[in-house]
């Protein structure tokens, strides 16, 4: 019933959303939920904080309490832009020291890019 309520209000809020488009990608986009009264989750909602930032204890605009939520972060994918992708690249993943694998079979992975060894299996 409350998040309907208020399920028209901009997702993302915070007075310090960045100005310079340059650096909206530097800025993480965090998840809250506000907590009810009978201490269920209400509405959801992002705000974009620097990393070293604290965490919100209540919404910006209805000062009610809310929580964090953890979430999978955004890797690119299907529909991600082109830029994003490229960053996910074979190359990439290995300029910046991270080892790719790739399944190849049941439990079997092969390494597709980076440093470690050329084969993984499950035990």
């Amino acid at each position: 019933m409350f998040s309907q309520a208020f399920s028209g209000l901009w997702p993302v809020v915070g007075s310090s959303r960045p100005s310079n488009p340059a650096t909206l990608h530097a800025m993480p986009l965090y998840q809250y939920a506000i907590i009810l009264p009978d201490g269920e989750e209400g509405m959801v909602f992002e705000v974009m904080q620097k990393m070293t930032d604290p965490p919100l204890t209540e919404h910006p605009v209805l000062k009610m309490p809310v929580r964090r939520i953890i979430s999978a972060p955004g890797l690119g994918g299907e529909w991600a832009t082109s830029r994003e992708k490229s960053n996910l690249s074979d190359a990439k993943l290995a300029e910046k020291g991270f080892t790719k694998y790739v399944k190849t079979g049941d439990g079997t992975y092969e390494k597709a890019a980076g440093t470690g060894p050329d084969q993984i299996r499950g035990k």
